[in-house]
This record gives structure tokens, C-alpha cells and sequence, in this order.
């Protein structure tokens, strides 16, 4: 079978002729036997899109690192911030690029030449193709600053793709976005859509707390309130998630190859790599955080949580694990919660977007009860008066209080736990032990793109200020 591997976007216009054992067990049309279900192709890219986002293998991302919830043990490269010995970063773009963006535009094209489908049918799931779509395309607008957008996925026409501004391609996202939530009208992709299962309110609200999500993003850009405030604005009239139900989640198998990549990196591989970093440990332990048990293993004594230091050669024994539900095969994956959709209200409201700086308190302790409720942790009620959490007693400005409790929530999330720390400039985040190198605030191009797209490569690095893991993205102005 045909397929297109998205130009030099990772090994240059890359066509190739070959069986793709993920594709084998389809329904072909007998007269087009080269032609994918989009139903398949939607799966498909859901569940590359949630792999991706969720493990921890250090040859696909080490987000949980860069978050500073965990840290390593024997290999300490990754946590000490070096991005291409395992080419790290060209992973993460090639799987972006390849296994989700142009399986879902693949699967849009085949969703309109159906025609067995109806025009409702067809429009909700291309409405879902681009929700999946625009959290792919926004997440490396994040990762990676100027990116190929409008050149990109059609390597017959543009071989070495232009990388177009960040801003600018953030800003259609956000305009594509909120035309297509309209459009989700019934079940769209029914059984195959392992998300909600067809459930359009559910889509609907997922749809809008993205939409949330990116207007609070960018509020702190120049030139970007109006797009922010419309966005924000638009989100909540339209209706965000409400309750942990709402979650866009994927459940895993107990069997492989359907298990959480988790599972995979750190029982089935019969690994011992990773530990909790003292920088959330030390955090959650001054807090009296009741989570910890949920989060964390006690295998150092009941009540015990020592956290590793961050980017040093750690002993596995020697310092707390991490906590068995990350143990289960079948531990759901998430896109985007309650939880953090809680924090976002909190600070549309201090902005006065969404109500006043007066509910913010209200949103931020519903935020931070909607991550207890997810994980079963106790006491929350107890945990909101202490000083420290209190939103109205915590030290910090209101983006450090809304900020570090974000951060706190997005256990097992580790690509929103450090875009937190971009975002809100969260303090007390840890130099790596060997290296004593910043925290990244963005990923660096691959070095493929580097060698094999060399002329729009160096206009992209020079358009954003230089191809540095410390380079600030147009939106993390502080």
C-alpha cells in the first residue's frame, strides 16, 4: 500500500511503496483495494495521538521529565535536557506529522468520498477529524514555535514545505476550531471513535474546553488579546467540560498491542528507569498533599515520599516510586480534563473574561477537586484551607497559585505539567543535577530538517529568535 510520509518534515518527501501491517486487517473496497476505512484511519490516529502524548519511552518524548515529575536513574541524558543523541525531538514531529496529522487528513478525504454516509454524518466526523487535528497542529505550534502549516502533508507538491509563523498559525487554528464545533450534529464515527463513542455532546464540550484552552494560552501574547478574549469568550458560551465524565480519555486493553504505553516502557519492558523528582515531591510534601499515595509508590514506609534529584544518577531503591495505578495496563490516557479546564476558568476570571477575578477562587477549588476526585484521593476539603493552598492565603501572584496547582494536577500529563511552568512561570522548578542546564522552553527542529531542509530551516530558526531549547515561543512572554 501507498503512503505518503510527509516530506522532509522528517526524512525529506519521504513516498514510499510498502505493507503497513496496521492497515491489514481492513474491509477494502474490492475496487480499491489501496483505499483505508476512515473509520480505521480516525482510530488509528486517536490512538497514535494518545500513545504519543502518554509515554514515557525516552526515544519518543520525555515530557514527564521536562515537567519535572520524574526523573531517571541509570540513563540521565534525558532528564539533563539532551534532545538528540535519541533524536527526541524528530520523534515527536515525525509521529505529530506522520501517524496522526495526515492519517486524519487521509481520513477526511475518504470520510467525503463515502457515499454511504449522509451530509450530517459526513460533516460531524470531519468536525471530530478536525478537533484531533487542530490539538496535533496547536501542540506543535507549542513544542516547537514556526512549524510547516499551510505547505505541509502533501509532499506531490511541496517537497522542502515552508515553515509558516506561529502566530499566524495559531490564530486559523483557533478560527478553524471554533467553525467546526458547529458542526457536530450525531454520532459521526460511532463505535470506532474511542474517545466518546459518538457522544456529540461530549465532542461538543471537548471542542470548546480546546477552544478554552488556546484563547487562555495566548493572553499574555502581544497583539493577541482580541483573538484570546473571542476565543475564551466563545468556549464558554458554548459549554467546556463540567465533570470528570467529560474527560477526553482513551482506555487501554489488559493485552497488547492495546496496552497503555506506560505499562509497556515500564513493566512489559521490565524497566526500573524512573523515578518521582524531588522537585514534585518536595512541593507536594510541604503541602501535605493527600494525593501522594495515589500518585507515588510507598515502598520507602507508609507516609514516606523522597523524590529523586532532578537529573541525577539516582539509585532506583533508595528513593519513592511511582504509584501502581501507572502500573495498570489498562490506565485510561487523557487528552484534556476537568481539571484543567478548572485552572483556565480560574484565570479567564481573573481577567475578568470569563466573570470576574471574584470566581476565580471558585473555579480554582473546583479544579483542584475535580484532580482529587480523578485520582480517589481524600480530604480535600482539609487540603483547600491550608494556607498554602487557600487561594485566598497562598503566596505568589494569582498565576503562581493557579499555576502550581495546574502543575500538581497534571500528574501523568507531563506535556501540559511543563507547558504549566511556560505558561504561569511556576517557581522552584530544579538545574539538573549533571549538566546544570535551563529548563527547555521549547523543542528544537530536527536535525533532519536541519540537514535536508536546510534554506526554510534557517529562515524558521532566524524568524523565531534561533533554534535554542531556551527560545521563548511568540505566546510565553514572561
Amino acid at each position: 500500500m501507498k503512503k505518503i510520509i510527509i516530506t522532509a518534515l522528517s526524512i525529506i518527501a519521504l513516498i514510499s511503496c510498502q505493507s503497513n501491517d496496521k492497515y491489514e486487517d481492513l474491509n477494502r473496497d474490492p475496487k480499491n483495494p489501496t483505499q483505508v476505512d476512515s473509520d480505521f484511519l480516525f482510530n488509528s490516529a486517536s490512538k497514535s495521538l494518545f500513545d504519543q502524548m502518554t509515554s514515557t519511552n525516552v526515544n519518543t518524548n520525555i515530557f514527564r521529565m521536562l515537567g519535572q515529575h520524574w526523573t531517571e536513574t541509570t540513563y540521565v541524558d534525558e532528564a539533563n535536557y539532551d534532545f538528540n543523541t535519541r533524536s527526541i525531538t524528530a520523534r515527536h514531529w515525525s509521529n505529530i506529522y506522520t501517524n496522526v496529522l495526515l492519517d486524519l487528513a487521509t481520513a477526511k478525504i475518504n470520510t467525503d468520498e463515502d457515499t454511504s454516509l449522509s451530509e450530517a454524518t459526513k460533516k460531524t466526523r470531519n468536525a471530530q477529524i478536525e478537533i484531533l487535528s487542530i490539538y496535533a497542529w496547536a501542540n506543535l505550534v507549542e513544542t516547537f514555535g514556526d512549524i510547516p502549516y499551510s505547505q505541509a502533508l502533501n509532499a506531490g507538491k511541496y517537497v522542502l514545505p515552508v515553515y509558516d509563523d506561529a502566530e499566524t498559525v495559531y490564530t486559523d487554528l483557533i478560527t478553524r476550531l471554533t467553525a467546526a464545533i458547529p458542526d457536530l450534529t450525531d454520532e459521526g464515527f460511532g463505535s470506532a471513535d474511542k474517545i466518546y463513542s459518538g457522544n456529540t455532546t461530549n465532542w461538543k464540550k471537548f471542542g470548546n474546553s480546546l477552544l478554552l484552552r488556546m484563547g487562555v494560552r495566548i493572553a499574555d501574547a502581544p497583539g493577541m488579546t482580541a483573538v484570546s478574549q473571542t476565543a475564551i469568550k466563545n468556549a464558554v458560551a458554548g459549554g467546556v467540560f463540567t465533570s470528570n465524565a467529560d474527560n477526553a480519555s482513551l482506555t487501554y486493553a489488559s493485552s497488547t498491542p492495546n496496552t497503555n504505553p506506560v505499562w509497556v516502557d515500564l513493566v512489559q519492558s521490565g524497566r526500573s528507569d524512573f523515578i518521582p523528582a524531588n522537585t514534585l515531591v518536595d512541593v507536594m510534601n510541604n503541602l501535605n498533599d493527600p494525593r501522594r499515595p495515589f500518585y507515588f509508590d510507598e515502598n520507602l514506609g507508609t507516609g514516606v515520599f523522597v523524590g529523586g534529584p532532578y537529573g541525577d544518577n539516582n539509585s532506583f531503591s533508595s528513593y519513592t516510586h511511582v504509584g501502581s495505578s501507572m502500573l495498570d495496563p489498562t490506565n485510561p490516557a487523557c487528552l484534556m480534563d476537568y481539571s484543567e479546564v478548572c485552572f483556565y476558568l480560574a484565570d479567564a476570571a481573573e481577567r475578568s473574561i470569563s466573570g470576574t477575578p471574584a470566581n476565580a477562587a471558585a473555579f480554582y477549588n473546583a479544579g483542584i477537586t475535580a484532580s482529587f476526585n480523578y485520582w480517589g484521593a481524600p480530604d480535600v476539603a482539609t487540603y483547600l484551607l491550608e494556607p498554602a493552598v487557600n487561594y485566598a492565603t497562598a503566596t505568589g501572584t494569582w498565576k503562581v497559585k493557579i499555576g502550581t496547582q495546574l502543575w500538581l494536577a497534571m500528574y501523568n500529563r507531563g506535556y501540559e505539567a511543563w507547558t504549566a511552568w511556560r505558561t504561569y512561570d511556576i517557581p522552584g522548578f530544579n538545574l539538573p543535577a549533571v549538566s546544570g542546564d535551563p529548563v527547555p522552553t521549547r523543542y528544537t527542529y530536527p536535525i533532519t530538517e536541519q540537514n535536508l531542509n536546510k534554506t526554510n530551516y534557517a529562515a524558521a530558526a532566524d524568524a523565531i529568535g534561533g533554534d535554542k531549547q531556551t527560545t521563548k515561543l511568540f505566546w510565553d512572554v514572561n
